[in-house]
C-alpha cells in the first residue's frame, strides 16, 4: 500500500550484485577488467558469478570470452547518475 513505510535495507542479493557492479566501475568513467576469481576474492563470496549472471541478464556487465568481466557502458552512466556509494 502506498501508506506503508517502505524499507531501506537492501535484499542480501541486491546489495552483492550492488557491489559487485561498483566494483567494476570507477568514479572516473572507466570500465576495469575482473576475473570472477578476482571478484570472489575481493567481495568474499564462494560463487560470484551468482550476482555476475544476474547483472550480465540486466544488461549491466558483459562477459570476454576468456571469462573477465567488465561493466557495460549502461552501468557506467547509472552508476555516475546514481553515485559510486558502497
Amino acid at each position: 500500500m502506498q501508506d506503508e513505510d517502505m524499507p531501506d535495507e537492501l535484499h542480501p542479493w541486491d546489495e552483492l550484485e550492488h557491489n559487485v557492479l561498483y566494483l567494476l566501475t570507477e568514479p572516473s568513467d572507466g570500465q576495469p577488467l575482473w576475473s570472477a576469481e578476482d571478484i570472489g576474492r575481493e567481495m568474499e563470496s564462494t560463487d560470484p558469478m551468482v550476482p555476475v549472471r544476474a547483472l550480465r541478464r540486466a544488461g549491466l556487465v558483459n562477459i570476454t570470452s576468456d571469462g573477465y568481466v567488465l561493466a557495460t557502458r549502461a552501468a557506467v552512466r547509472l552508476v555516475q547518475m546514481v553515485g559510486h556509494v558502497v
